[in-house]
């Protein structure tokens, strides 16, 4: 029988969030195993986050230097396709995790490669890639970090279509020459970008009315009339029914609602995502496989007071950066219990609680041009019942903007509380646009009274002048 191994906590995934739980569990002097069937880093650094942004940077960079006065002319040619897949290559380790693992040895953590599985209270049984078996138990909390996989949906012809999903788009050595893609989300949006700029014929089919559903519609708009104006075609209020693919590395053929057809020479379905918990367990503690897995604040898992569950898996939020965040609130808690801490810190925004994953949820879509958001939109807050106003003023009006590319376009947009006078959330669209939100993030985060934002005063001549121009409109 394997002898099981004691850790104070052990953690299942090693993606971005797991990576945390465990950074924070052992600068708190906890022992700490991580459990990892694939690579260390997960989704984020090997097939999401990291290679798509090092896909969209230089499509990005040339489309604002076509824009710029005497730069314009020095980049009208195409990108460097492998350039491009070899400074992505570069980001992903070449799909490796030495450098994840060196980074494990260096604070003390124990990786156990192979599929984890709870095993009852307080224990994860393992099963490495030869077959070897371990069971670990944790003397104070085993924390779930699985994240997603792409969903594609069952429709007839699909298995033999072969689609790419996130994985596949992220990764591809070779440039398609037609690109259909099915879906409007961020991963939709942001490889059109990027496959358009290495130049496929991309087509984006959209079952609802616009882009980006999950920001301002005015972000979607912007998004969208750029990836037509540089050729590419978005169709929303479509479906697809069915997929035929012709052999093994023929064509792709979709059809839509109605009998249309259209053909591609690959299709990217970017169709949502799912829980990785079918298989991890959740049955020997009394959860549903394939469920996502629901948390209180402190991202611990009801009924059980040694199981959290962190990131993606918890479906509070689907983004990098807010299952690191949950990854140190929850960490946090794990370390403040273990040292037998009486209460902890856990009403609205305190130490112990992910306030922020409800509250003040920042996002940055890397697509031309940038769209970034923070807090509740205008919609939103008017569902949960805030008496607001929305504040919108033309980006490309602002002094920075224009001297930052010639025929800048944007938006920026700013939800008031007008009982509170503070803001509920923010949105920018625009080249640049990313590095704009984490302001708006403080602003929101902080509760910034709006006539202390006035006092904020923003360098002459920047983009973020706009900050400015939305407080001169609200106040008249």
């Amino acid at each position: 029988m394997t002898e099981a191994v004691e850790y104070d906590v052990v953690v299942l995934g090693g993606g971005p969030a797991g990576e945390n739980i465990v950074d924070r569990t052992r600068a708190a002097g906890l022992s700490t195993a991580l459990v990892e069937s694939e690579l260390v880093g997960g989704e984020c650094s090997y097939w999401a986050c990291v290679p798509s942004k090092a896909l969209l940077r230089p499509a990005l960079a040339r489309s604002e230097a076509r824009r710029v006065p005497g730069l314009a002319g020095a980049v009208q040619g195409p990108l460097d396709t492998e350039a491009v897949f070899a400074h992505r290559d570069y980001w992903t380790g070449a799909w490796k995790d030495d450098g994840q693992l060196d980074w494990l040895d260096s604070i003390g953590a124990h990786l156990y490669r192979g599929h984890g599985r709870l095993y009852g209270v307080r224990k994860v049984a393992v099963t490495s890639p030869e077959g070897e078996h371990h069971i670990l138990v944790a003397r104070h909390a085993v924390v779930v970090a699985t994240g997603t996989r792409a969903v594609v949906p069952d429709l007839p012809g699909i298995a033999g279509a072969r689609p790419w999903t996130s994985r596949e788009a992220t990764s591809a050595r070779r440039v398609p020459g037609r690109l259909l893609i099915v879906g409007g989300s961020v991963v939709a949006a942001e490889m059109a970008t990027a496959w358009q700029a290495l130049g496929s014929r991309v087509t984006v089919l959209v079952r609802g009315s616009g882009l980006l559903p999950r920001m301002e519609p005015f972000a979607g708009e912007l998004v969208a009339e750029a990836l037509t104006e540089a050729g590419a075609v978005v169709r929303t209020g479509v479906a697809v029914e069915a997929v035929v693919r012709d052999g093994p590395a023929g064509p792709v053929t979709v059809v839509l609602e109605g009998g249309e057809t259209l053909e591609g020479d690959e299709l990217l379905m970017a169709t949502g995502r799912a829980p990785r918990t079918e298989d991890i367990g959740l049955e020997t503690v009394g959860l549903t496989p394939g469920d996502w897995i629901g948390v209180d604040e402190g991202c611990r898992v009801p009924g059980h007071d040694w199981l959290y569950a962190v990131g993606d898996v918890n479906h509070r939020a689907l983004l990098t950066h807010q299952g690191k965040y949950q990854a140190r609130i929850a960490g946090a808690a794990i370390a403040a219990r273990a040292a037998g801490s009486p209460a902890l810190d856990e009403g609205r925004w305190g130490a112990h609680a992910a306030t922020a994953d409800t509250e003040a949820l920042p996002q940055a879509v890397f697509t031309d041009p940038e769209a970034a958001a923070v807090g509740l939109t205008l919609a939103e807050a008017e569902r949960a019942g805030h008496r607001v106003r929305a504040v919108d003023y033309d980006l490309g009006k602002v002094s920075g903007a224009g001297l930052y590319a010639d025929g800048y376009r944007g938006r920026a947009r700013i939800v008031v509380d007008l009982d509170r006078e503070v803001l509920l959330g923010a949105t920018f669209v625009g080249p640049g646009a990313a590095e704009l939100v984490h302001a708006a993030t403080v602003a929101v985060v902080g509760e910034v009274p709006i006539g202390r934002l006035w006092h904020a005063v923003p360098s002459f001549p920047t983009i973020s002048e706009v900050w400015l121009r939305l407080l001169e409109a609200y106040r008249g």
